[in-house]
């Protein structure tokens, strides 16, 4: 099969990317921009591989975007700006790819006859109240200027099934950790900071829940509703692991040997949802899916992979990552107060 993967130089779509290489023996077109995000470093396990080709384009560029889908027989966008805290600074980039961006894919696919994936987050259903758990069905309530772009995408796709029959799904999935993940994201950071000793910014209380997933198990999810999800449809994927971003935290200084004093709670961000969590039934009973990797072995494995390859991550964490994290919590953290959680000694 000859995908196209957008955004396959980032977390997630370099996952995806692999597996489709080497696990499928996919021919794979990787298009991504190289943004602060991408990394070609990412794809380095496919360098040697006949099957596989990196275009360096935007999916905002439509004639980028003709190229790399010619023969494809299906596009799996992966591209997007991803983080809510950037989204609250600069709101207009997340409307140009996030929403534009999908659109020309759309068209393109359309032209190219082949199927489109759209990979969307559970952050469109909005917050949870602390009982129950979001459906393909639940309302798009988003509170976020990113969660607001990428319901946006959801919707166009729906439109252009409608309007002019585009064969599309729709996947929607909680919070993602393993290797690679660029370190703006709460996992990420928070191992790489305690590593060098480092303060660990924690929003508000630190009782946000968030659905926990291995990015493997999230790849293979995706690949399912590829090769069989039904045309127009939305599919949820959960690993039902619900984790406070306290307990998270807890669990990485305690895997890491190190104290809760390098914690520091900082202001809480605008619009800051409260819980998400997941029903991926649909997911299980239609396509026969189930996660593999549990989170405690995941994240074993995962502050494993960091320890191993610092060299990738201080790459990472320098220049434009730099002036966005001191612009995003230098000041809190210099005024911020230090508080233990309850029941922990250390």
């Amino acid at each position: 099969m000859k995908l196209l993967v957008t955004g396959g130089a980032g977390f997630i779509g370099s996952c995806f990317s692999q597996q489709a290489v080497l696990e499928h023996g996919d021919d794979v077109v990787v298009l991504d921009a190289l943004t602060y995000a991408g990394n070609l470093e990412n794809l380095a396990a496919l360098k040697t591989a006949e099957s596989f080709r990196f275009v360096h384009g935007s999916i905002c560029d439509p004639d980028a975007v003709a190229a790399a889908v010619e023969g494809c027989e299906a596009v799996v966008n992966f591209a997007a700006e991803s983080h809510v805290d950037r989204s609250l600074h600069d709101p207009d980039v997340f409307l140009e790819t996030n929403v534009r961006g999908p659109r020309i894919l759309m068209a393109a696919a359309l032209r190219a006859g082949a199927r489109f994936v759209q990979v969307s987050t559970d952050e469109v259903y909005g917050s949870l109240g602390a009982t129950g758990r979001f459906t393909e069905s639940s309302p798009l309530a988003p509170s976020s200027p990113y969660a607001a772009s990428k319901a946006a995408a959801d919707l166009l796709v729906g439109a252009y099934r409608a309007s002019y029959g585009l064969d599309a799904v729709v996947t929607r999935c909680g919070n993602n950790y393993g290797p690679r993940q660029f370190p703006e994201k709460l996992i990420p950071l928070f191992i790489t900071n305690a590593m060098d000793d480092q303060p660990l910014p924690l929003y508000g209380d630190g009782l946000n829940v968030r659905d926990w997933i291995h990015v493997d198990d999230h790849c293979r999810a995706i690949r399912l509703v590829m090769e069989r999800g039904m045309n127009g449809a939305v599919y949820n994927v959960s690993a039902d692991t619900e984790r406070t971003n306290r307990e998270m935290c807890d669990a990485i200084l305690r895997e890491l040997g190190k104290s809760w004093d390098l914690v520091r709670y900082v202001a809480d961000r605008p619009g800051h949802d409260r819980r998400y969590a997941l029903d991926s039934s649909r997911l299980r009973q239609e396509l026969g899916w189930k996660p593999s990797v549990e989170l405690e072995t995941g994240l074993r494995t995962t502050i494993d992979w960091y320890r191993e390859n610092r060299g990738w991550w201080e790459r990472v964490k320098s220049g434009e990552y730099r002036t966005f994290y001191e612009r995003q919590y230098g000041t809190r953290l210099a005024t911020a107060t230090k508080r233990k959680p309850e029941g922990r000694s250390s």
